[in-house]
């Protein structure tokens, strides 16, 4: 576990309202995992930064030690873990995604 990479995680985090760590980016995805958590917060239309962790080997051994979460892809919202793209789906498909996202913009 590197400490400065889990700060620059946390600055991320933090500083943006919307963030997905994934597999690929948004335009490329590199894993259907990470393609649909992306798809669901392009149907929110909402504006999210996306870290593409296979491209920055830092945040991709050590993204699993920030939020005790040890796969791919991971939304947060405010600084706090949503979880990855199962939940996402699901929370969209009930309307509570929607409704968490209009409070963080």
């Amino acid at each position: 576990m590197d400490q400065k990479t889990l700060d620059r995680i946390k600055e991320t985090v933090t500083q943006n309202a919307v963030v997905l760590y994934m597999k690929g980016t948004p335009q490329f995805p590199q894993c259907g995992f990470s393609n649909v958590a992306a798809q669901v917060l392009k149907a929110c239309n909402v504006d999210f930064v996306a870290v593409n962790v296979l491209a920055d080997p830092e945040i991709f051994e050590n993204l699993k030690y920030y939020a005790n979460w040890p796969t791919f892809p991971q939304v947060y919202v405010k600084g706090e873990l949503i979880g990855g793209s199962d939940i996402v789906r699901e929370m969209f498909d009930k309307g509570e995604l929607q409704s968490l996202l209009k409070t963080a913009a």
